[in-house]
């Protein structure tokens, strides 16, 4: 377990609903990965790169709906720049599985 957070803490992460619109191959990343692109409503469009290419084909993704956190600072992976991170938990095989909503969600809601 990690170090306990105050609730304050927690309000600092942003995580939101979005759907992917758009999965590209990844030959440059370092490890196997996609680049997603997802659709947060009124919060815009955003990139990130994925390593969930075991699980999930392209086909899988598109049009599937995540959690992601929003406010992380951008990073430089290889060629691409990733703006949000898509949630996941890896599996007993250390396969990542997407966090997704049960039932579909407006694109942008907030994860509370």
């Amino acid at each position: 377990m990690k170090d306990e957070i105050t609730f304050e803490d927690f309000l600092k992460v942003d995580i939101r609903i979005g759907t992917i619109i758009e999965v590209n191959d990844f030959p440059k990343a370092r490890k196997p990965a996609y680049q997603l692109t997802v659709d947060f409503g009124a919060l815009g469009i955003k990139k990130s790169s994925a390593q969930i290419t075991d699980l999930y084909s392209k086909e899988d993704l598109l049009n599937k709906q995540v959690s992601a956190i929003i406010n992380f600072k951008p990073r430089q992976i290889a060629n691409f720049m990733s703006e949000i991170l898509v949630i996941g938990v890896y599996n007993t095989e250390g396969k990542v599985v997407l966090l997704q909503p049960s039932k579909n969600i407006k694109n942008g809601e907030q994860v509370s």
